[in-house]
């Protein structure tokens, strides 16, 4: 030191600390104290969880009334915007309300822009919210005594409900969770002196009621069909009737199942897979038996409607159906396109030309009709009626 003092350096950081010198002063805790049905908070994290065998990292969605403290948990592979609808929307159900403000933690899944007060919801979710009557809120970034009532409850589930327990399949998982919410609401919680199914009994007067009909959550997507009747999802594939390959589906994603649907009267349901895995999923309905063929009631809708606008043409049709490269259903949509778009004689022209050389390609069959309406349709240079 200047003095000459010889310290150690042990010795001097304590000097400071008890001086004060070089630390910010230390200032108190505060408390955050909830009316009945003001809040509840959602967070996720992340767990090891002993699943059909194997040890899986699942993320783990929890939801507590800051008042009562009742909590509710779920879990999934995955944590996205549609499963953030999907438990936020069990929670409701489970807690038979919905509180006036859910506080989360600045996530994506729910923030567009903005942390803290000057956090803007993602209008998709903010619509969510208005359904129930509630307003999604953000704490701000550091302040992590805000969220601290479902911080805690995330040490509790690893160490007592999934420790030491293993579990058949997600719906096997998420059930038992339910059940293990539902006794511990049921016990006396010494931090808080009080059961917080008694405590629920006074705040459930305060949430407001539940709509009196919740829509399921759900997402589309629009697939076609494989050339070996199946529809992929999430590397998942589903089985539907072998006469809907190379059409395209609009298919529906709920918690527990996928619906895939032609038409206003051919739909198909499939249960769900929780998690990407890879698997086909084959209804036995979707296959003939053995040794038996396919029984296509009636053709394709565009080969209907091609013999209809070219009778000339349904030789033709048959040996693309057997004879093209692409998809059946694919083929005859494009071969419908040439028939509505180009004049009959040039059409005709070209196919009986492909025909006659075998030519299944339906590409080159449309050059081959351009060049024939270019050659007609299109006379310049010398010899025009002009000249």
């Amino acid at each position: 030191m200047a003095g000459g003092a010889e310290l150690s350096y042990p010795a001097l950081t304590a000097f400071c600390r008890r001086h004060g010198i070089g630390q910010a002063p230390l200032t108190p805790v505060g408390r955050y104290d909830f009316a009945p049905g003001e809040e509840m908070q959602h967070d996720t994290s992340p767990h090891e969880v002993q699943l059909a065998g194997k040890k899986r990292r699942v993320q783990t969605a929890s939801a507590v009334l800051c008042y009562s403290r009742m909590l509710f948990f779920q879990c999934y592979s995955a944590f996205q915007r549609f499963d953030c609808k999907v438990f936020l929307t069990d929670a409701l159900r489970y807690f038979c309300g919905a509180p006036a403000r859910v506080l989360i933690d600045n996530t994506h899944v729910v923030v567009l822009r903005g942390t803290g007060r000057q956090m803007v919801p993602v209008p998709e979710m903010a619509a969510f919210a208005e359904r129930f009557g509630f307003q999604f809120v953000a704490h701000e970034i550091g302040d992590v005594n805000r969220s601290a009532r479902v911080e805690r409850p995330f040490w509790f589930i690893e160490n007592n409900f999934l420790a030491g327990r293993a579990f058949c399949s997600w719906e096997d998982l998420n059930q038992q969770a339910r059940q293990w919410c539902d006794k511990v609401n049921s016990t006396y919680k010494k931090h808080i002196r009080a059961v917080p199914r008694e405590l629920f009994a006074v705040e459930r007067l305060h949430l407001k009621p539940l709509p009196a009909w919740i829509p399921e959550v759900y997402r589309l997507h629009q697939r076609t069909v494989d050339v070996e009747g199946y529809v992929a999802l999430h590397t998942n594939r589903y089985s539907v009737p072998l006469a809907w390959i190379g059409r395209r589906v609009e298919v529906r994603e709920t918690k527990d199942q996928i619906e895939m649907q032609l038409d206003a009267r051919n739909l198909v349901r499939h249960t769900r897979i929780a998690e990407a895995e890879h698997q086909r999923i084959l209804l036995p309905q979707h296959r003939p038996p053995r040794g038996q063929g396919i029984a296509r009631t009636q053709p394709h809708p565009e080969e209907q409607a091609i013999v209809a606008a070219a009778p000339e043409l349904a030789e033709y049709v048959a040996a693309v159906k057997q004879r093209s490269r692409k998809v059946p259903g694919l083929a005859l949509r494009q071969l419908l396109r040439l028939v509505r778009e180009y004049p009959r004689e040039p059409l005709l022209g070209a196919v009986r030309e492909a025909a006659r050389y075998g030519l299944y390609d339906l590409d080159r069959l449309e050059r081959m009709i351009l060049r024939r309406v270019a050659r007609e349709y299109f006379l310049l240079g010398e010899g025009s009626p002009d000249d």
